[in-house]
This record gives structure tokens, C-alpha cells and sequence, in this order.
């Protein structure tokens, strides 16, 4: 037989032997149980363990049942015009044939996402619906011989594989419903071909001798129990997968919504497109899911910084490109590989979190610029002025031009910042900033060092010191003009200190040290000048700093000592106390006079523990002598505006033992006015200690009498300038009779500092002057030579001068 004639045999059968109405409902059977076999897949296909094994085993029984009924429909429609019956035996195996090939045959598929898997499962799909057709023809039992045309059976055999392979390979993952019917429209198309085909195949010898018992199945029983079983079955899987639908559905809602409620941008990836995304990652890209799903990501809106591909818990970095141009927006990329039941990574779905990195990398933008840059005036810090230097250095050496260091400190500005208030400091300084730089050009520049410091680098191509010299007359003159804050005109001015390069040093260290020396001589020199650096500074600056060194060392050394000089009632000459003061024997210098290192401690910083040193001292001392003698400590302006001085004094007081009426502290005036406000609040707290409070250098400072009016003293020492010249100039003996008057008016003790001689003695105790201090009453002699004047009983009591008449003088 030809093929043609096997085709014509096939179609003969199929139109002319069989019930159409029932043909129609094997195919609608048949379709329904692989569509419901491939929704029933696709979840097989994310599952693992016993779940995967509960799906394999529903998708076996719905696929196989359909089939198998599918299979007994078609043949209760074939009518061969003899009568027909079924054997249970071989019906009720077919089934379970069909049953066991279909599961498996989905099962191998599904086990991984490769061709060779799905032409695996396709092959098992259709062996094992031809097994089922095969076997259930066995079971056909009619009156006559069958005869059996094997090229047909052949041909039916390649039709079923071919289908089944086909809608494997179509239905992919099975993940959409369109992909589902289409790969269960090919499976039935391969089962339907395969069974009309087989049908095509037999030819019936009629056979009078052959009875068909009773007991068999008949055509419309078989109809009606199939069709309802495998109804059932197909309902089941239908309504299987419609639950676990739903409940997936509200797991994903409640997953995106979580996902929605991230920070984050999270997009779901598959074979490099877009598979779902949540409302951040929508809202970066500026496009709406819809638009986003099935879109490519990687290249198109998502390029990486590093070339190579996204692995497992990776973090990378790149460009995030949103729709309509809009500009890149840099991101962090977290990578994560979801596992939907293959086993393959190309297969799974990998999920995305994108992170913005824009308010990051603008914090990172205000880090680094903080970091090189003045916060309050945004010029170069300290730190950037060392590199910005070093580039200008090279520079100039490479092109020949001129550099200049100029160091800017600011005159009256702490006077300014502590009448007006912090915020007219603040305004002060950015406005001293900005007009630094609109006093110089690129590629000279401007930068703060804190505080009110300032240093200006000049790169000019002009001849030096010519161009510094005319750079720095424009400096204090922008400088000096007031500036407005509040209504009010605050005034400043500046002292410049100016060095050369490479005249004043090579390197950015030496030009600097060298124009902060200049800086201290303009100082010196009544500030609002600019000063040129000489090399004499340099010796002359280096030697403080190497005093200021040795007397930081000394002081922890113990090189220090404390000499007394006494005071001495004018009225008998009785000594009733000391004033301490300090003297220095270096190791290698000897004594060291006050006159020489009290400016270098006050200049270095080191007068705060110089003077706490001194106090300690001298309190443990005079608590230690037996007659109860009092002793005078000076205080530095820079002790007496520190807030912790009232706490100081008295925990110096309970360490030594010393009562407090026995300590006197001296202070002058122009300490008193640092910071006036402060200075008596100390004042006052230092007197609820019940410690007594001097005047000292009366005279020579603003000597204001609101100070006394202000403050009630406990004494007033005249400074020795006047008592010196007394008798010697008319005004000093005026100055020095109207401040014992003073005094006695004010009831305040006033004592003369610098007596001398016997003339003077007798002056001021014709005055009633209350105490005396000088040469003529002792000199400042160490702890150790005092004995005669603070035992109780002292072997030879000193002289005393006779009181004459007061004097008309």
C-alpha cells in the first residue's frame, strides 16, 4: 500500500466510521486535560520536595485520564458497522499506562529547562500515549479479525512523539495562560493524530464465529463513566490550580506591596528582560510597570561601571538611564538569584535591588568638600592649603613666576566677637573672606587656618617684593574698612606678615614658619602693618621657641622656684606677709630672670600652668609657716577670664590646708578689662571663698574708678613708677598723696610697691599708708631664708624705724 492510499484509509475511517458529536468531545476532553496538564506544570515547575511530588503526581493523573478518555470517546464514536465491546482487563490497564507515562514524561521535562529534557519528556509523552492507545486496542473486541497495517502504526507513533516534544519545546516555562493553551493545543493535536492514525491503521475481517460476550462494556456506558470521571479528574486539577492561584496571588500581593514599601528599587529579571519590578524601581526609571514588563534592562536602562556579568549576592555599581532622556542617575546594585525550581542559574529569575546613590554620593560630594574647605567662609581649610601650596610651588619652579606667603591676622577681632556676639564674628569672617578674594586672582589664592588667621598665596609674574609689597597695601586697606552688622559699623584691621619664595625658603613649611614670624614682628610693631620677613627674625623667634620649649619642660621638671618678698606694716615695720614670685634656674642657663620668660609663657600658652604651679606652691608653703603671715599670688589675665579659677583656688586651698583669709590675689587692670563681665564674675566667687582681692599696679592701667566702685577690693598697691620719683617730681608725689586719699576714703588699704629708701618710708607713713613693699623692706629671698620673719618666735627680731612726725611735704 502507498502512502497516498494509507492517507486516503486514514481520512476513509475517520469520516465514514466515526460519530462526529462524539469525535468532537474526545478532542474538547482531550484539549481540557492537557491545558489543565500545563497549567498544572508550570507549577510543578517552582516547586521542590514534597510539594513538586504532589504536583508530578496530580499533573500524571489529569494529563493521563484526559488522554486515556479522549482515547475510549474516539473509539465509542468508531463504528465499523459490527458490534463492538471492551474488556475491563485491558481498559483499566491502559489507563494506568497512561497515568505513569504522562507524569513521567512531564516529570523528566520539568526537571531541567534544556532542550534535551524537553525531547526526553516528549519522547516518554509519546511512547506512553501510544502504549496507552496500543494497550486499549487490545481490549477492542468485535465481531471479526483485526488486521493491523504497521507503516500506519509506525507513522501514528512519530505523529504522537512529534506532538509532544512540539508542545513541550512551545510551552517553555508554561508560565502564561497563552502558553499554556498553545502547548496544550499541540499536546492534544499530537495525542488526536496519533489515535485517529492508529485507527487508520487496522482493517476488520468480519468473523460470524466470534460472539462478543455480554459482560463487556458497552460504547454508551463507557461514554458516560469516562466522560464523567475524567470531568471530575480535570475539575479537580482545574480547581487544584485555581486555589493555589489565589493564594499565590495574595502572596504576591503582599510581597509587592512590601516590595512597594522598600526604600529600595527592586526589579525581577528573566533571560535579561524586565519580569516584575516594584514602585521605586518605576519611580527612578520614570515609567510605569506595563511599560517596564518584558523590556531589556541590562545595557538599555542598566549599564555596570565593571564589565562582567551579575553573580549571586554581588554588589556592583553603575547608571541608571530613566525614559525620556532624563539625566543618569548613579546606583548600587545588590544582585540575588531567585530559585523557581530548575537547576540551572541561566533558568532561575534574578532579582535586582537598585539603590540611589544620589543623595549618598551628594553627602560624599559635602564630606570631601568640608574636608578641604572652610565650612563657614568656603575657603581652603589647613588641609587643602598644604596641597594647593605644594602645586603652586611646582608650578612657579616649572614656569619661572613669583610666590609670596602672605600670613593675615586679624586685628580686634576677639573684642568685636566677644561685645557683639558669635554671629557677628561669623560675619565677619565670611566677609573678610570674601573680600580676600576679590582682592587677588587665579592663580593666587586664599585660605583660612582658623580662628581669625588667614594666609593669602600669591603666583604673580611680577618682580618681588615689588608685587607683594603693593598685594598687601590692598589687603589692609580692603581690610580696614568697617562692616556693616545690624545697623552697626564694626571696625577691624589687620597685621600681615609677608615671605618669599625662594628667597625666604624652598618649601611650603619654611615659607610658612617664616611668614608667621614676619606676622609677629608686624604685630610688635603696633599692628595694621605688613612686615617683610629678615633673616634676623628668624634667630630671634627660634630663640623663644626654644625658651618656650626648655619652660614647658622646666615646669614638669620642677626647675622653677618661688621667691618671697615681704610686706611690712608702715606703721611699725612688722612683716605680715610675702608675695610670691617665681624664678627659674635652667640646667644649663642659670637663673633665669621673670622680665625674660613670663612674655614667652604668656606668648606660648604656657602661663595657665605656670601660674597654677606657682599658686600651689606658694599656698603649700605659707601653710606650713607657724606664724600665720599672709601671701599675695598674681594672676595672669589669661587665669583670671578661665571660668575654672574659683574651682581651682579652692581645691588648692583644701590640698594645702591654707586658710583663705591668708590668700591675697593680685590682679591689674588691663587683666580686668580681657573680659570684664567675666573677670568679676570670678572676682565675686573667688571672694565667697573668703579670699582677699588686690589692685595691683594702680595707676598705670585705665585706672577707672568705676572699677572700684564695681568690685570692693581688699587692697590697692600704688605702682613703684610713682613711688620711685616721689620727692624727685612734683605730679608722682601728687599722684602718689591722691591715692593714699583715695584710699583712706574708700576705706581700701592702699600699699606701696618700690620702696626703697628712708625718704620714702617716711613719706608715706606721714600719708598712712597701710603697707610697704620693697628693697628697703627685703628682697625677694627663697622659702629657706625666711625663717626670722615666719617662726613664732624668731631668735632676733629685725630692726624697726623710728615713726617721725608726719610730714608737711
Amino acid at each position: 500500500m502507498t502512502g497516498g492510499q494509507r492517507v486516503l484509509k486514514v481520512l476513509t475511517c475517520l469520516t465514514t466510521e466515526h460519530d462526529y458529536r462524539l469525535v468532537m468531545v474526545a478532542v474538547v476532553v482531550c484539549f481540557a486535560a492537557c491545558f489543565t496538564a500545563f497549567r498544572l506544570y508550570s507549577r510543578m515547575r517552582g516547586a521542590k520536595g514534597l510539594v513538586r511530588a504532589a504536583w508530578l503526581l496530580l499533573t500524571g493523573l489529569v494529563s493521563g485520564s484526559g488522554v486515556w478518555a479522549a482515547h475510549f470517546i474516539a473509539m465509542v464514536a468508531y463504528h465499523p458497522g459490527l458490534k463492538t465491546g471492551y474488556s475491563p482487563t485491558g481498559t483499566l490497564l491502559s489507563l494506568m499506562i497512561a497515568v505513569l507515562f504522562m507524569g513521567l514524561g512531564f516529570g523528566v521535562s520539568s526537571a531541567q529547562r534544556t532542550r534535551t529534557n524537553d525531547v526526553a519528556g516528549g519522547l516518554i509523552l509519546g511512547l506512553g500515549v501510544a502504549s496507552m492507545h496500543y494497550t486499549g486496542m487490545t481490549a477492542f473486541v468485535t465481531q471479526g479479525v483485526v488486521v493491523w497495517e504497521h507503516a500506519t502504526v509506525g507513522a501514528s507513533v512519530l505523529f504522537g512523539v512529534l506532538g509532544a516534544t512540539a508542545a513541550l519545546m512551545f510551552a517553555g516555562r508554561a508560565r502564561s495562560v497563552g502558553k499554556q493553551i498553545l502547548g496544550g493545543a499541540v499536546l492534544s493535536f499530537g495525542v488526536c493524530a496519533l489515535h485517529f492514525i492508529g485507527m487508520g491503521a487496522i482493517t476488520i475481517a468480519p468473523d460470524p464465529t466470534i460472539i462478543v460476550p455480554q459482560q463487556l462494556l458497552s460504547g454508551g456506558a463507557l461514554t458516560l463513566s469516562v466522560t464523567t470521571i475524567t470531568s471530575l479528574i480535570i475539575l479537580g486539577g482545574l480547581g487544584a490550580v485555581a486555589i493555589e492561584s489565589q493564594t499565590t496571588r495574595s502572596a504576591l500581593d503582599r510581597i509587592r506591596r512590601m516590595a512597594n514599601a522598600a526604600y529600595e528599587g527592586i526589579v525581577v529579571v528573566q533571560d535579561g528582560r524586565i519580569n516584575d519590578a516594584n514602585a521605586a524601581f518605576c519611580d527612578l526609571v520614570g515609567a510605569s510597570l506595563e511599560d517596564l514588563t518584558g523590556a531589556p534592562l541590562f545595557g538599555a536602562i542598566l549599564t555596570f561601571n565593571d564589565e562582567g556579568v551579575s553573580h549571586d549576592g554581588v554588589r556592583r555599581e553603575g547608571l541608571l538611564q530613566p525614559v525620556e532622556g532624563a539625566r543618569e542617575i548613579p546606583v548600587e546594585v545588590f544582585s540575588r538569584l531567585m530559585d523557581d525550581g530548575a537547576r540551572t542559574e541561566t533558568s532561575g529569575l534574578t532579582v535586582l535591588a537598585v539603590r540611589d546613590l544620589r543623595e549618598r554620593r551628594s553627602a560624599e560630594e559635602k564630606i570631601r568638600y568640608l574636608a578641604e574647605n572652610d565650612g563657614l567662609t568656603g575657603l581652603p581649610n589647613r588641609n587643602s592649603l598644604q596641597a594647593r601650596l605644594a602645586g603652586a610651588l611646582e608650578r612657579v619652579e616649572a614656569s619661572g613666576e613669583t610666590l609670596a606667603i602672605i600670613c593675615i591676622d586679624l586685628d580686634h577681632f576677639k573684642e568685636a566677637n566677644d561685645q557683639h556676639g558669635h554671629l557677628a564674628g561669623d560675619a565677619l569672617l565670611v566677609e573678610i573672606a570674601r573680600r580676600l578674594q576679590n582682592s587677588i586672582s587665579a592663580p593666587s589664592f586664599a585660605a583660612r587656618l582658623g580662628g581669625d588667621e588667614f594666609i593669602v598665596v600669591q603666583v604673580a609674574g611680577g618682580d618681588q617684593p615689588t608685587a607683594a609689597a603693593e598685594l598687601s597695601g590692598r589687603l589692609l586697606d580692603a581690610l580696614a574698612a568697617p562692616v556693616m552688622f545690624e545697623g552697626q559699623d564694626l571696625t577691624l584691621g589687620a597685621s600681615l606678615g609677608v615671605s618669599l619664595y625662594p628667597d625666604d625658603g624652598r618649601t611650603a613649611e619654611a615659607l610658612m614658619a617664616n611668614a608667621d614670624m614676619a606676622l609677629s614682628r608686624a604685630k610688635e610693631g603696633g599692628r595694621g602693618v605688613y612686615r617683610f620677613f629678615k633673616r634676623e627674625m628668624d634667630e630671634s623667634i627660634r630663640e623663644r621657641r626654644a625658651l618656650a620649649r626648655d619652660l614647658k619642660q622646666g615646669i614638669i621638671d620642677e626647675e622653677l622656684v618661688v621667691y618671697y618678698q615681704p610686706l611690712a606694716r608702715a606703721s611699725d615695720g612688722e612683716v605680715c606677709g610675702f608675695e610670691a614670685l617665681v624664678r627659674w634656674r635652667h640646667p644649663t642657663r642659670g637663673m633665669i630672670p621673670p622680665l625674660d620668660f613670663i612674655p614667652v609663657a604668656e606668648e606660648s600658652g604656657l602661663i595657665a600652668p605656670l601660674g597654677e604651679w606657682v599658686l600651689r606652691r606658694a599656698c603649700a608653703d605659707a601653710a606650713a609657716w607657724e606664724k600665720p603671715l599672709r601671701i599675695a599670688v598674681n594672676l595672669s589675665p589669661l587665669q583670671l577670664n578661665n571660668p575654672a579659677l574659683p574651682t581651682l583656688v579652692h581645691e588648692v586651698l583644701i590640698a594645702t590646708g591654707l586658710s583663705p583669709h591668708r590668700l591675697e590675689l593680685e590682679i591689674t587692670e588691663s587683666a580686668l578689662f580681657k573680659d570684664y563681665q567675666r573677670a568679676l564674675d570670678n572676682l565675686r566667687r573667688l571672694k565667697a571663698l573668703g579670699v582677699r582681692i588686690a589692685m595691683d599696679d594702680f595707676g598705670t592701667g585705665f585706672s577707672s574708678l568705676s572699677t572700684l566702685q564695681s568690685f570692693p577690693f581688699d587692697k590697692i598697691k600704688i605702682d613703684k613708677s610713682f613711688v620711685e620719683n616721689i620727692h624727685r617730681h612734683g605730679r608722682a608725689t601728687a599722684i602718689v598723696r591722691a591715692v593714699l586719699g583715695l584710699g583712706r576714703s574708700l576705706e581700701i588699704p592702699v600699699v606701696a610697691e618700690g620702696v626703697e629708701t628712708q625718704e620714702q618710708i617716711n613719706f608715706l607713713r606721714g600719708e598712712d599708708c597701710a603697707e610697704l613693699q620693697g628693697y628697703a623692706i627685703g628682697r625677694p629671698a627663697p622659702l629657706d631664708t625666711l625663717g626670722g620673719w615666719t617662726m613664732a618666735s624668731p631668735p632676733a627680731a629685725p630692726a624697726r624705724v623710728k615713726r617721725p612726725r608726719r610730714s608737711a611735704a
